[in-house]
């Protein structure tokens, strides 16, 4: 059996344009001392083999010192997420990969080893719960996918499709079931990201509340 290293790697999309956020939510810190958000990221991932960032920035990444290509296959930028992961895909040695958003301030390696460890008898594992409002909530920036995507990625974005699920009928696709997920993250709170600055400052409250409780 393959080492988890030479199995599976890890793709960090860093492409999206933070218009709620107002900056670029990758390099915000919850604490000032504290590590950047795709530090988070990256540091949960890296048990797991080779980090790949796909960015039309490098230099804004390159403090990281980590391979990036381009999230743009076919030369024009903008094209979203789907792009991003044929872009990540295509440059992966490994050839399942960790695909995940780069603002993920509570990612549990808890969930990620459990993730990892299931046998790879799939082209994507995706993470499915129930949302509030009672709709299916898939976790397609928390997945891992194969490299075995790419010609049905590549079809979507030659033919204008774009959702990240545009692929998913024409690949093998193996859901991770909400009782799950809690039995590594109880709360689902590696699902959790940021869009606004009332988020930020909500989970910086909240992360010096739960520090004053844990010293009470």
């Amino acid at each position: 059996m393959s080492s988890p290293a030479s199995a599976l790697g890890s793709i960090i999309l860093a492409g999206g344009q933070s218009r709620r956020m107002g900056q670029n939510k990758a390099l915000l810190r919850l604490d000032p001392a504290g590590p950047t958000l795709i530090e988070r990221v990256i540091a949960a991932v890296q048990p797991w083999g080779p980090v790949l960032v796909v960015t039309n920035t490098p230099e804004t990444y390159a403090f990281l010192g980590l391979p990036m290509v381009p999230d743009a296959p076919s030369g024009a930028p903008g094209q979203g997420p789907l792009a991003g992961l044929w872009s990540g895909l295509e440059a992966a040695t490994p050839p399942y990969n960790f695909v995940l958003a780069c603002d993920l301030p509570h990612i549990k390696p808890a969930l990620l080893a459990a993730m990892a460890a299931l046998p790879r008898d799939y082209d994507v594992l995706v993470p499915r719960w129930t949302a509030p409002d009672g709709g299916e909530q898939l976790e397609t920036l928390h997945a891992i996918y194969s490299k075995a995507c790419r010609p049905a990625i590549r079809t979507c974005l030659e033919r204008g499709q774009r959702r990240m699920i545009s692929f998913y009928p024409a690949v093998r696709v193996r859901y991770l079931d909400e009782p799950a997920l809690r039995a590594s993250d109880p709360t689902l709170a590696s699902f959790r990201n940021l869009n606004t600055p009332a988020e930020v400052d909500a989970m910086i409250h909240e992360g010096h509340e739960g520090h004053e409780e844990g010293n009470a």
